[in-house]
């Protein structure tokens, strides 16, 4: 699924807890750093194109620092990816829709 190939990457947050003492998510220091590095680059790279920049603010006004909110587009980027794999198909732009 395209939460296992995260959590393969490193890119899915994880729960910090020990006994009763849960100090909340954060992102994983495990996963493979290639293809970690091989998402997060590519992700601060498309900061210039409107609709990941769009992402990235929104993420950061819900209160995450920049890494956090690039490492959520990242993980966005993954499921885009898993699911052109699972359909055999290829990436398509979203179409801006005008009222």
């Amino acid at each position: 699924s395209a939460g296992h190939l995260a959590a393969y990457a490193g890119l899915a947050p994880v729960t910090r807890n020990s006994g009763s003492s849960i100090r909340g998510e954060h992102p994983s220091r495990r996963g493979n750093k290639q293809l970690k590095r091989a998402f997060y680059l590519p992700a601060f790279a498309s900061l210039s194109q409107p609709e990941s920049r769009a992402y990235c603010d929104c993420k950061r006004r819900e209160g995450k620092h920049h890494i956090a909110a690039l490492i959520a587009l990242a993980r966005r980027r993954i499921d885009v990816l898993f699911a052109m794999l699972r359909d055999g198909t290829f990436y398509e732009p979203p179409t801006p829709t005008t009222p």
